[in-house]
């Protein structure tokens, strides 16, 4: 329908390029529409064009996964050349053909970009990281998740500049140690989500650090952290009254001793309380959970 809409003209209502470009089609109608949809009218007229080139230019987030995973690193650079508004970068997985090459120009001309996502952007290196940080100071969210080019270097530039971060993943960055997680929350206090998952070098220094620095957090991830203890996690459960969740699966030295204070609390954990892991193993095994009498 609205493809109709766009190609109807007749002498009494004119063409829907009559209307105002910057005051109603790009901010009201055209952002409705998928991004893929968009590059196709581009192929209607020489008016369509310079009408998708002017929505391009004007484009606060950008999201790859609407063109899919195939785009073209030629098209990615000319869809964002003109672009200095950006607001949401997400490009995930875009590991086939994304470098600093092709980022570091638009990180470079959108200093007001808040969330960034480059989950599984493998090719990068870590001076992406270091341009993000001294281009984007109002950056609230960062996804870098298996980015094992974050090293020590960039995250502390990242520390020293984007202290508005909110959301960090740092998920599988092997290269991190506990002394770059520390850098990074006692200069990034307001951080409310942190994954710190999948790093074995990741230990009990970072986690209480991380508790004492952050009163506002509200999720961690602490999956296959496997030198976190339960002395860090008592820590947690005294520093950060906000928390909401954790993640501990694959903590073998994290037993219920210390998650007991986060359950009753009510916060989510990742693994269920022994009892409940008993049944349920019980129940694998024979094929029915006995009645148990708790009150015992």
């Amino acid at each position: 329908a609205l493809w109709c809409l766009m190609m109807s003209v007749t002498p009494t209502r004119g063409c829907l390029l009559d209307l105002p470009w910057e005051d109603i089609l790009v901010p009201h109608i055209l952002c409705h529409l998928p991004l893929q949809q968009l590059l196709s009218l581009q192929r209607v007229s020489k008016s369509f064009q310079s009408l998708i080139q002017l929505y391009l230019a004007n484009m606060r987030c950008f999201d790859s996964s609407q063109i899919g995973p195939a785009m073209p690193r030629a098209a990615f650079v000319n869809l964002l050349k003109d672009n200095e508004v950006l607001q949401q970068l997400a490009l995930q997985n875009c590991s086939d053909w994304l470098t600093d090459q092709e980022l570091l120009p638009v990180i470079g001309q959108n200093h007001h970009l808040h969330q960034i996502q480059l989950k599984g952007c493998a090719q990068l290196s870590r001076h992406a990281l270091v341009a993000i940080s001294l281009s984007c100071p109002n950056l609230r969210q960062l996804s870098l998740a298996h980015c094992e080019w974050v090293d020590s270097l960039s995250l502390r530039s990242l520390a020293d500049h984007c202290k508005a971060l909110e959301l960090v993943d740092l998920t599988a960055c092997r290269q991190l140690k506990d002394e770059a997680i520390c850098y990074l929350v006692q200069k990034c206090g307001r951080l409310k989500s942190l994954s710190l998952a999948v790093n074995a070098n990741v230990g009990d220094v970072a986690v209480e650090e991380t508790a004492k620095c952050c009163p506002e957090l509200e999720h961690l991830d602490l999956t296959g952290c496997l030198r976190v203890k339960n002395d860090s996690i008592r820590v947690l459960a005294e520093y950060c009254p906000k928390l909401r969740s954790l993640k501990v699966k694959h903590c073998h030295n994290v037993a219920e001793s210390s998650l007991s204070i986060l359950r009753s609390r009510g916060v989510e954990l990742d693994v269920e309380p022994p009892l409940q892991r008993a049944l349920v193993l019980l129940q694998d095994v024979v094929g029915f959970a006995p009645f148990i009498n708790l009150q015992i």
